[in-house]
């Protein structure tokens, strides 16, 4: 292999193992190849033009990540507000008129919601598999109405911890079948925008949490806290009704051999195709299930832990933990983070808004740098510059001054630009591109369980850090963020590969070639003259091949 450019072609055995199994694969190479040359050829304005209806639909199930943003930060915001603190909280040793809910309580709120994401995780990796991904999401959503009635009549922070886990089932579901349709029904030109478009209705969550919370800081009582839980009523019904209405991912349905539904469902993601066209798509999944049977036969979530699948689920699980590793939890808190730096309650949470507003902002800023950059590049120049903020939130938090706090506040900013243009966003293109067609929703599953376990540590050391009362770190805990950040910018250099503009089929040659992470982008494959040739072979020998 040459340092600047190298060339694979597919391994002989498995091509000779394709043709002898199946008869028909010289004909569906054939529309196969001419489907992905379409695919690679194709701009992004084409594929708008020809996927209008696999983006709206993919929109509106990732409209369903609003919901965990907005609890996300509401519970660990309401840590900041009066109200909250007096009813769920206890008195300060040194300030008995002021309410403090305790470290030990934060974490568990802050944690529940987590252990019951784990759960449903895991429960969507079975149901999606068995029942599709519509199907599934209509039903999580249909629990979830029920489970949001809990945490609005919580009268205890028991019941509240209780309410935080039940819900937290359908948001697993939520994490990662969304990440999955968007990557299962758009081309590869909308690939990256439409997956990483989720972050974005997480930023929107989270912004329209603390305006809720902003707007009703005046206001006493118990409604304070009660009117931001029942405005989470106000997203599944809606959702339930659109989605009812959506197509199943034609990629579930051709693992399930129902070929003339995928056909159909194909249909109903693009805008006016021809049947050749469909008989070409239709061709090219196909093509790519054979090719993982071959490579990878099972779909358990044992399998992603074998053979070449290991590396791409330690890449997907990793590149995820990335996320949450890098100082990200300082900006869930940011409200309270804000709050005990010095800042006023009101302006602690202007601040917060600003904050996401600025998040939203990152992700357009990153459908604009994956255009022109490869996902690895963007995953070390985004873990770089984060670094350098967090070192200057540690530094800033060393001056006890008024205009340190603003800075502080100000390089929080910072963060969220960089950390939504860059590795935010950028992961969930990352974790929907590399795993197998066949492993994807499992391989995310356990992606977003590792996510969620270093979530649940954030959650125990991050108030910890930040709480008056325990280590009172403040704004030093940048120090901490920016040496974890600069272990994952390690492991980013070494075992990250670029999957910018591969086909799932390219991406499962790659893998199976062991090809290194920094030759990823650089490689050349030519996998269908392969196919086509040993067939050709394979069919001279036996005679004609009936198709």
């Amino acid at each position: 292999m040459s340092s600047d450019q190298d060339h694979i072609t597919l391994n002989t055995s498995v091509v000779h193992t394709l043709a002898t199994s199946n008869p028909k694969v010289a004909v569906l190479s054939s529309e196969a190849k001419l489907a992905t040359d379409a695919e690679h050829n194709l701009s992004i304005r084409d594929a708008i033009k020809r996927y209008p209806k696999a983006v709206a639909w993919s929109i509106l199930f990732s409209t369903a990540i609003i919901m965990e943003g907005y609890d996300t930060v509401l519970v660990s915001s309401f840590f900041a507000c009066p109200s909250f603190q007096k009813k769920f909280g206890e008195p300060e040793a040194n300030d008995p008129g002021s309410y403090q809910v305790s470290a030990p309580w934060q974490s568990g709120l802050s944690n529940g919601a987590r252990v019951g994401e784990i759960l449903g995780l895991f429960i969507n990796g079975i149901l999606t598999e068995r029942f599709g991904m519509k199907r599934t999401m209509i039903g999580t959503l249909v629990a979830l109405c029920g489970f949001i009635f809990l945490s609005f009549f919580a009268t205890n922070i028991e019941t509240l911890l209780a309410a935080e886990i039940l819900m937290g089932i359908p948001w697993g579901v939520f994490q990662t079948l969304t990440t999955s349709y968007a990557a299962e029904v758009c081309p590869v030109a909308l690939r990256c925008y439409l997956t990483t478009y989720v972050n974005m209705m997480w930023g929107v969550g989270q912004l329209l949490a603390t305006g809720v919370l902003r707007g009703l800081l005046s206001r006493s009582g118990q409604w304070s806290y009660r009117i931001p839980f029942a405005l989470q009523w106000m997203w599944p019904v809606p959702l339930i009704v659109g989605i009812a209405f959506a197509p199943e991912s034609p990629w579930w349905l051709v693992r399930k051999g129902r070929i003339d539904d995928a056909r159909k469902s194909l249909r109903r993601l693009t805008s006016s195709p021809t049947d050749a066209d469909l008989d070409n798509s239709i061709a090219m999944l196909q093509h790519s299930d054979e090719i993982e049977r071959e490579l990878s036969a099972g779909t358990s979530y044992w399998d992603c832990f074998k053979g070449i699948n290991l590396r791409r689920t330690e890449i997907t699980c990793i590149a995820w933990v990335t996320q949450a590793a890098s100082g990200a939890s300082l900006v869930s808190y940011a409200s309270y983070f804000f709050e005990q730096a010095g800042l006023p309650t009101t302006i602690s949470f202007d601040f917060s808004m600003v904050l996401y507003s600025v998040a939203i902002i990152g992700v357009f800023f990153s459908w604009w740098a994956m255009t022109y950059l490869g996902r690895r590049t963007i995953y070390l120049g985004g873990l770089s510059g984060l670094v350098i903020v967090l070192l200057g939130v540690g530094i800033s938090s060393l001056v006890q001054t008024t205009a340190a706090d603003y800075a502080t506040g100000s390089l929080l900013l910072v963060f969220t630009l960089v950390y939504d243009i860059t590795i935010g966003s950028v992961c969930y293109s990352v974790v929907a591109e590399i795993p197998s067609s066949r492993l994807r929703t499992k391989t995310i599953v356990l992606a977003r369980i590792a996510y969620n376990i270093q979530g649940t540590i954030n959650g125990v050391i991050t108030p910890d850090m930040i709480n008056p009362t325990y280590w009172n770190w403040k704004g030093k805990a940048g120090f901490f963020w920016a040496g974890m950040c600069s272990l994952c910018l390690v492991w980013t250099y070494f075992r990250l590969p670029e999957p910018k503009g591969r086909t799932y089929a390219e991406m499962d040659i790659l893998f199976e070639q062991v090809v290194s992470a920094r030759k990823f982008g650089t490689t050349v494959l030519d996998i269908f003259e392969d196919i086509q040739a040993s067939v050709t072979v394979e069919e001279e020998g036996k005679g004609e091949v009936q198709v």
